[in-house]
């Protein structure tokens, strides 16, 4: 098998899914459709359309499908979904059987992550590397020696989850996220609160003046103002950025990778969320670990999600296969 393998990418998401051809180092344009929510057998009957729509009555190899679930890698069992109705669905196993196509599934953020560690060509290019997806949540991707780590079931990644400040008196569990866990303090709805509270206290700042235009704010107005050079917006985007900077420290204190890469919606600020976690990360990272790790914006933008399903396709064909990465 040659790098002009021609597969597909399939990126599920809670409101939309994206399906994409790779053919050679080029991904097409996505074919993007809202996401069918009604039931499971209507997502998958909408999913294998969007599929055979984009193969253009061509060939694929292979279908690769990324969902935000805990995903069975070995069997492509959803075995808990977010916002979509996959719980406990074989998805692998009916998907494949429906378009007659081998078919690989896994967690939307571990795809993701895959497409960061490889370059445009599709080539991979780093190693080891580490995901971020700040959007509602925080989710996240680890590669190790330019594979996928999935731990022993399938739920490893859920850099959200990890607890980055706690009262000393360590208070029962409850509902997630945890309270002073990273996804309940850098999450896309704490940048919709910051930005409120900006608002509300600096009421001639850019923020203050569409609260009172609109009567609401959010995290994407702090983003926009904080780009527009609005300073107050700025700060509450450098305080999400901050806080997700001590998540990002513990990940390369684990891993030490090559790249630890911030994507998902809120990245669209740039260095100005990048900038003050690459800051924190340092500070608290240990001396001596992390030396060589680049802190930096995923560089595959909106595209990562159904590119990085194509990979998977591509690689687990060659796995299958026994060719080298």
């Amino acid at each position: 098998m040659t790098i002009d393998t021609f597969v597909i990418g399939v990126d599920v998401g809670g409101t939309k899914t994206s399906v994409a051809a790779l053919h050679g180092e080029n991904t097409g344009e996505p074919l993007v459709r809202p996401t069918a929510l009604s039931s499971g057998a209507d997502l998958i009957a909408a999913i294998a359309a969007q599929v055979e729509t984009v193969a253009a009555g061509a060939a694929p190899e292979a279908v690769g499908v990324g969902i935000p679930s805990v995903v069975e890698f070995a069997t492509g069992r959803a075995r808990s979904s977010v916002n979509v109705p996959l719980q406990d669905v074989e998805l692998r196993a009916v998907l494949s059987e429906r378009l007659g196509l081998p078919v690989f599934v896994d967690n939307d953020a571990t795809v993701a992550a895959l497409a960061e560690a490889h370059d445009e060509q599709g080539r991979l290019d780093a190693h080891s590397l580490v995901m971020f997806t700040v959007g509602t949540g925080v989710g996240g991707g680890i590669v190790i020696d330019g594979r996928s780590y999935r731990g022993a079931t399938g739920a490893a990644g859920e850099v959200g989850h990890m607890l980055v400040a706690i009262d000393e008196s360590i208070p029962a569990p409850s509902r997630f996220p945890q309270p002073g866990s990273l996804e309940s303090l850098a999450a896309g709805h704490v940048l919709d609160a910051l930005a409120r509270e900006a608002a509300l206290a600096h009421p001639d700042s850019a923020l203050g003046r569409v609260l009172v235009l609109r009567g609401a704010v959010g995290g994407p107005d702090a983003v926009q103002a904080a780009m527009d050079g609005d300073e107050v917006a700025a700060a509450a985007v450098a305080t999400l950025g901050r806080r997700l900077g001590v998540g990002v420290a513990n990940m390369i204190n684990i891993f030490d990778p090559q790249v630890v890469a911030i994507g998902g919606g809120v990245s669209s600020a740039g260095e100005l969320l990048v900038g003050p976690a690459r800051d924190v990360a340092r500070e608290y990272v240990l001396p001596g670990v992390g030396t060589a790790t680049e802190i930096r914006v995923a560089r595959s933008g909106p595209q990562a999600g159904v590119r990085g399903a194509a990979l998977l396709a591509r690689s687990e064909l060659k796995r299958q296969n026994g060719e080298a990465r």
